[in-house]
């Protein structure tokens, strides 16, 4: 465990903005965050939610290649197509989804675009390990401003809950609360990493049964569908989709028309686009494990997390998920 530091009040926060009393990244656009919240759900929709870094991708990944027969994106516009980010893309991309597919967002359930018929996937992750992994995308990704923030300065963001996208206590316990509801699957991030296999097919059987008797039938499809959507894969190559996404000619994006208005405004800012060697340095996928936090929380940070963490799940099984792994 890394040694003691003293540092409470973080010295430099990443780029954020508060739309309408929330906290989003600064590269958005808050008219496509606030078409976000009013998205009517189609019956046929299927939601992947979650905190930022706690298996969102990976899921995403999942998802469609049970749906893509076991192939995987061909590029990061397909990615952003056809699993739309709807706080960043906007409500158009939901509308214009080509189904199945599925839209991600990371609201509290009191947030999202609910509806008794659409189905809702959330996956949760160890606070440990999460703060660990949204640290490491917010420095490394330009966009946040945020090349010069030390992990002391967004550990305190997060445990006071001033990241992006709320709070990790709030959201988790919101969608834990509704977990038994008949259409919300809720899964965590080791339960997935444990045992990739058995999870694969629930989440095939919550997408429906015949998703599920076609990996159980077709061994060739099922392995297709685990090594397509691994870690090793995704960040080879979803991690050159992205550079390549970020890298694309002006002329291209402005002239494709599958890329959501949106979409396409905040592709096109200057924020956005950048030089191939800064791309590549972006972490879209990391490092994929579970324990991680043991290489950068202090002991006074790791018993901060540690008493929030009982503090805020008290009375609930979620105290009991990562009982292995905190």
């Amino acid at each position: 465990m890394p040694p003691e530091r003293n540092i409470k009040c973080p010295s430099k926060i990443p780029w954020y903005q508060e739309v309408d009393g929330w906290r989003i990244p600064g590269l958005f656009s808050p008219e496509a965050f606030r078409s976000a919240l009013s998205y009517k759900p189609r019956p046929d929709d299927l939601f992947i939610v979650t905190f930022p870094k706690c298996g969102t991708t990976w899921l995403q990944n999942i998802v469609a290649c049970i749906f893509r027969d076991g192939k995987p994106f061909e590029s990061a516009l397909q990615f952003f197509t056809e699993t739309p980010f709807l706080e960043m893309t906007g409500a158009k991309a939901g509308v214009d989804l080509k189904r199945p597919g599925a839209i991600k967002m990371h609201l509290p359930f009191y947030k999202t675009p609910w509806s008794p018929e659409a189905k809702y996937i959330y996956i949760a992750r160890n606070p440990k390990d999460c703060c660990v992994s949204f640290y490491h995308f917010t420095e490394s990704t330009p966009a946040y401003r945020f090349e010069n923030g030390e992990f002391d300065d967004f550990f305190e963001l997060f445990i006071n809950g001033e990241t992006d996208f709320g709070e990790y206590f709030d959201t988790t316990l919101s969608w834990w609360e509704r977990r038994n509801e008949p259409n919300v699957f809720f899964i965590t991030y080791e339960q997935l990493k444990k045992d990739t296999e058995s999870y694969v097919l629930k989440i095939a059987e919550f997408l429906g049964t015949e998703y599920k008797e076609k990996l159980e039938k077709d061994e060739k499809l099922l392995r297709d569908v685990i090594y397509h959507s691994s870690f090793a894969f995704m960040k080879e190559h979803l991690n050159r989709h992205f550079t390549e996404l970020m890298t694309m000619p002006k002329e291209v994006l402005e002239l494709n028309p599958d890329i959501p208005s949106e979409f396409r405004m905040m592709l096109l800012s200057g924020n956005f686009q950048m030089k191939k060697k800064d791309a590549e340095s972006v972490n879209f996928i990391r490092k994929g494990i579970i324990g991680d936090w043991r290489n950068h929380l202090s002991p006074s940070q790791n018993a901060r997390l540690e008493k929030k963490f009982r503090e805020r799940f008290a009375g609930t099984g979620l105290l009991d998920l990562w009982k292995d792994d905190m």
